[in-house]
């Protein structure tokens, strides 16, 4: 009995440095190519692939958590799975949208300075790592456990965030690109209820990777709870909302029909009290 104790104990930390190691390799690769970014970007003062590198970077680290964790349990995968389709579809909207645009407001200012730049893609390496950690943590434990409610959950958390951003770009979208809507802004299909429907969709679905990667969860790793909560931190206090709502009030502030909009649609949370 106290043999079989030992090996086990010695398997359970082989497995913590297998884990170890496979989240350092995740943390390099991710610095690396953030920073190669930024000297790329740096050197033609262009910030058109940001997002790109971003999205692209986050499908890459889960399929390599997932090789370098050595398992390939169903979980995993369909972790996986829907990491790479959230790069896909929110990277490419993104790049056609700047390729449209021609530049980001956000970095005005920002793309002449390398200094601030190098900030900037060094920031995007702490949002890919700390967003992805729960998946991270979850392709680099070797012990599984059957797939259960919460799993479905999850699953099902992250489909309603989907759907909810990808409905909401593409109607904003499709609203901008009418030449009737210039100078206008948006109020109808889900902005109608939210007034950042697709942070809602985002924020959703890092919500369901980690309530379906915490069924394989013990102790510290819980701690990757950080994910959804960096996210929602994140889009709510610092880079998104608040940069939106300041230039639509520059925009629109004056005109009635926007201090309505703003009285009676709620921020982030499609509920009055939010």
């Amino acid at each position: 009995m106290l043999e079989l104790t030992y090996i086990t104990l010695i398997l359970q930390d082989i497995a913590d440095m297998i884990m170890g190691s496979t989240l350092a390799k995740c943390a390099a690769t991710d610095l690396g190519i953030q920073w190669v970014g930024w000297a790329v970007a740096a050197a033609f003062k262009t910030e058109k692939f940001y997002d790109l590198a971003g999205s692209g970077t986050f499908i890459l680290l889960a399929h390599l958590s997932r090789a370098w964790g050595g398992s390939g349990y169903m979980r995993q995968n369909v972790q996986t799975g829907l990491v790479t389709a959230w790069g896909l579809r929110l990277g490419t909207f993104l790049f056609l949208r700047i390729m449209k645009d021609g530049q980001d407001r956000r970095f005005n200012g920002v793309r002449d300075s390398p200094g601030t730049f190098f900030v900037y893609w060094t920031i995007q390496a702490l949002w890919v790592f700390l967003t992805l950690l729960p998946t991270l943590i979850l392709n680099s434990e070797r012990r599984d456990e059957p797939l259960g409610p919460r799993d479905y959950i999850g699953w099902g958390i992250w489909g309603l965030g989907f759907a909810t951003e990808a409905i909401a770009d593409q109607q904003k979208w499709f609203f901008k690109r009418d030449p009737d809507n210039a100078g206008k802004f948006i109020q109808h299909g889900l902005w109608a209820y939210s007034r950042h429907p697709n942070y809602l969709g985002e924020i959703l679905q890092w919500t369901g990777l980690f309530v379906s990667a915490s069924s394989v969860m013990r102790g510290p790793q819980y701690l990757s709870a950080l994910s959804p909560l960096f996210v929602w931190f994140l889009l709510r206090h610092v880079s998104g909302i608040p940069i939106l709502e300041k230039q639509a009030m520059k925009k629109w502030g004056s005109d009635p029909a926007f201090q309505n909009y703003i009285k009676n649609t709620p921020l982030l949370w499609p509920f009055p009290s939010f």
